[in-house]
């Protein structure tokens, strides 16, 4: 198959351009050629913003593909543009949403595909809720090939994923643990989460493209590993070798204090402090024999790997490390005040 992704080198669609090259498949990028080092041999790249819709679309002009995904499409003009500029060249459009689109306060933690969308929390994901909704008017209006994939919180060897961090990802969490320091836990660490790996939701997600069963349906793909917060922290603590040392705070509490920069309310309110459970039956059944089968710690073990030898993702947020003392010692005088 011919596929063109927009992005392409991102967490997620990174593992999808590399199994699709390794697959056979003739594969183009749009991007701005800002990370020639992550595009495999023989992927063929159009340098280009695809904000720059003039430009685009003379690159494409006489070009067709089974299908086109994409990765950076989070407001409604910009699924727009790319009806504008892909209706009539693909078979497929894939567009990439996310599973904070779920309904906020969650009403049952096990969440499928039929799960109302709604989320008062997170601008973000309402959006992603605009571009799912014009989307389908397009399928069922226009027999736009649409299909919408979900994720919730996938990650690759660049970062441990965590619940809370700062502007500059990670890597300061993981710091204050390496350092002996107490780490922020939402709650009491007891509410469930999925984690999956980008090489395991590429193999659905691949699946999923050129198939007919998936033109006008939604899906989510993720593991069915599901850990506690206390269980995700602990392993990554027994990763690095070090004592796990939670200190609990109430979501509401940090979404009221933290800088509006962190988007604590969306990350947490709007998505993490909910305990869900995801049914990926359907993706099971519209690709056969998928599976995730990287465990949290299997995949935590290599991101530490990585960032250990890779020192330009070991980025210092001491803005974060001095929030996060602040919460601590504001918390603790109030415990003592009693």
């Amino acid at each position: 198959m011919r596929i063109l992704l927009i992005g392409g080198t991102g967490t997620i669609s990174s593992a999808i351009t590399r199994q699709l090259a390794e697959n056979g498949h003739e594969v183009w990028l749009i991007n701005r050629g800002n990370r020639p080092q992550d595009v495999p041999d023989g992927v063929h790249v159009i340098v280009a913003d695809i904000n720059d819709e003039e430009t685009v679309a003379s690159k494409i002009a006489d070009m067709q593909f089974d299908a086109v995904c994409d990765f950076i499409a989070f407001v409604p003009e910009q699924v727009k543009r790319d009806y504008r500029l892909f209706a009539g060249h693909t078979r497929q459009y894939v567009y990439i949403s996310s599973a904070s689109a779920y309904h906020k306060p969650v009403r049952n933690y096990i969440i499928n595909e039929g799960t109302t969308l709604a989320n008062p929390y997170w601008q973000y994901s309402r959006d992603k809720i605009a571009c799912e909704d014009l989307l389908m008017s397009y399928y069922r209006e226009k027999l736009f090939p649409v299909t919408i994939v979900r994720p919730s919180h996938t990650y690759c060897e660049r970062s441990v994923p965590t619940g809370l961090h700062g502007t500059k990802g990670s890597w300061q969490v993981l710091k204050r643990m390496m350092e002996g320091k107490p780490v922020l836990v939402h709650g009491d660490g007891s509410s469930l989460w999925t984690m999956t790996w980008n090489e395991d939701f590429a193999r659905g997600f691949v699946g999923l493209l050129g198939n007919p069963y998936a033109i006008g349906e939604a899906f989510q793909i993720m593991s069915d590993e599901s850990l506690t917060w206390n269980q995700i922290y602990a392993i990554i603590a027994k990763v690095l070798g070090v004592t796990y040392k939670p200190y609990f705070v109430s979501s509401s509490f940090l979404a009221e204090v933290a800088p509006a920069e962190y988007d604590v309310e969306g990350n947490l309110l709007g998505d993490k402090a909910a305990t869900v459970v995801f049914d990926c039956t359907k993706i099971k059944r519209t690709v056969p024999g998928f599976l995730a089968t990287t465990s949290f710690e299997h995949g935590v073990r290599k991101c530490v790997e990585y960032m250990k030898n890779h020192p330009e993702f070991q980025q210092d947020d001491p803005e974060f490390d001095r929030w996060c003392d602040r919460v601590i010692e504001v918390l603790e005088t109030a415990k003592r005040s009693f």
